[in-house]
């Protein structure tokens, strides 16, 4: 991978160069020398913003260590902003009591205040698929009971020996 290098001070090769100052002003047309020679006056560093190709080419006038540390902080700082929606999941078995349940329930309440998505699975051991409407009802039950956070993303299915929904929080308008 290329590393895309941007010139400065002496290694600008062009022998005019737009300058812009610190401030921002134009002032056209000017030898290297003079610019290198105004750069040192205002103890900063020449860097070329334009492409090498560009005719004229464009210089300014800044502290490049400075700009460079506040480009990586910008950077860092849109990164720490971006919210990573996780998947949790909690298991129940068809034949889960009321106290595990409601144990289970809250846990699940927090994941999606936290706005996590929660993935529930009822697992079937032996011959209690054939009762798998059991578990659908737990399911079913559930998600009535966090209708007001959360909304179901996957309906229940079977997939093997497992029941699984998917719910998510849901969108505020704040």
């Amino acid at each position: 991978m290329k590393k895309n290098i941007t010139p400065i001070n002496e290694k600008i090769r062009a022998a005019e160069v737009m300058l812009i100052d610190q401030n921002g002003n134009k002032h056209g047309l000017v030898s290297i020398d003079a610019a290198l020679n105004s750069a040192q006056a205002a103890s900063l560093d020449l860097v070329q913003v334009s492409s090498p190709d560009s005719n004229p080419i464009v210089c300014k006038l800044l502290d490049y260590g400075k700009h460079v540390f506040e480009k990586k902080k910008r950077n860092f700082s849109s990164k720490a902003k971006v919210k990573r929606t996780t998947v949790k999941e909690i298991k129940f078995r068809p034949s889960t009591d009321v106290g595990d349940y409601n144990i289970k329930l809250k846990k699940i309440k927090s994941f999606i205040l936290d706005g996590d998505k929660t993935k529930i699975s009822v697992r079937f051991r032996g011959r209690e698929i054939l009762n798998s409407d059991m578990g659908l009802n737990l399911l079913n039950k559930v998600s009535l009971e966090l209708k007001e956070i959360a909304q179901v993303d996957q309906e229940p299915s079977l997939e093997g020996r497992q029941l699984l929904m998917v719910l998510s929080p849901l969108k505020r308008n704040n």
